[in-house]
């Protein structure tokens, strides 16, 4: 498998499940400062020209975070980051639903990329300041309905860890946030897992 990140994306949630899973694959650099994503090469792989991409390893690519998760989790059973029961599962997928759908673009790429929401410059601290306020309170609501012990469902460790863990990375290392109760522990204890360690290491992230 290959798996097309740039360092610190939403792509690190990917980068985690597949420390976890355990199995050969290969990492290729999608420098998205640099505008890489927006090149041939890579639009070749993802003409949605964006990070998470992953070849199988037969030259397929799936795309969207949520469905390579899932793909992944699913492929892999031995690893035991999907869970097996219908109810679990759906939790499972409404958590990456979420994170990716709703935290990621309301949250934070206002807060990263605040000329995607306004054409004035004058208004982009306006809009960071807006993606703070939808992030804090998207986390509120995962607190306050939080139903899992350490980890965010009630059936254990899944991919939707690897999800939740890249926006609270995010909220901590880059926005500044504190995050409420049960997720400051969420990240204590992802940052404790080795797959979590190397996965940092290898995009040269700190812990």
């Amino acid at each position: 498998m290959k798996l097309y990140y740039s360092p610190g994306a939403c792509s690190l949630g990917i980068h985690i499940v597949l420390e976890e899973i355990g199995k050969p694959y290969e990492l290729s650099l999608v420098a998205l400062k640099d505008g890489a994503q927006h090149k041939p090469e890579f639009q070749a792989v993802n003409p949605k020209s964006k990070v998470p991409a992953l070849d199988r390893g037969d030259g397929r690519v799936l795309t969207e975070f949520p469905v390579i998760a899932w793909w992944l989790g699913k492929s892999n059973p031995e690893a035991g980051l999907m869970p097996t029961d219908f109810e679990a599962e759906t939790r499972c997928l409404e958590m990456l639903d979420y994170v990716c759908g709703t935290i990621h673009p309301q949250g934070f790429t206002r807060q990263f990329r605040p000329a995607n929401f306004t054409v004035r410059e004058e208004d982009h601290p306006k809009v960071v300041e807006q993606g703070k306020a939808l992030a804090a309170k998207y986390f509120e609501t995962l607190e306050k309905n939080w139903a899992g012990g350490t980890y965010v469902l009630a059936s254990g460790y899944s991919v939707a860890d690897a999800a939740l863990f890249f926006v609270e990375y995010w909220a901590t290392r880059r926005s500044g946030m504190t995050l409420p109760s049960h997720l400051a522990k969420h990240l204590d204890a992802m940052l404790a897992r080795p797959a979590v360690q190397r996965a940092l290491a290898q995009e040269g992230l700190k812990g």
